[in-house]
């Protein structure tokens, strides 16, 4: 059990060397940096100019449908990436897993740009 419990020593010493850096890191930025916020600084935006409206506005389905979108791209390539590594050992089925689901992705791809959910006017 002991030796079990010594292996994990590395990562808790890692652990409590970055915990310690971290504090003492925090504590020398209130140390040196002097600690008085100005009116402009603690507003509710720092972009420039005054709030103005409500920040609760409503945006438009079509963000949401091109998010929707990209994140479904993003996971075909988080799917491409390891099919591609190790091709050789998944054989002739897993190669056509993969064409069907890029073949079902592709048809999806192509009913979103028929119905006009790409157009952004």
């Amino acid at each position: 059990m002991e030796a079990l419990l010594a292996e994990y020593l590395p990562i808790l010493l890692f652990l409590g060397i970055a915990a310690g850096l971290a504090i003492v890191v925090v504590a020398a930025s209130y140390v040196v940096v002097r600690q008085q916020p100005y009116g402009e600084k603690v507003s509710p935006y720092e972009c420039g100019f005054e709030p103005f409206g409500d920040a609760r506005g409503r945006f438009d389905v079509r963000f949401y449908l091109v998010a929707i979108l990209f994140i479904i791209f993003d996971l075909e390539v988080a799917f491409l990436f390891p099919w591609a590594v190790s091709l050789k050992g998944i054989g002739v089925f897993g190669f056509w897993s993969m064409m069907i689901f890029l073949v079902l992705l592709t048809i999806g791809f192509v009913y979103e740009w028929k119905k006009g959910a790409l157009e952004w006017e």
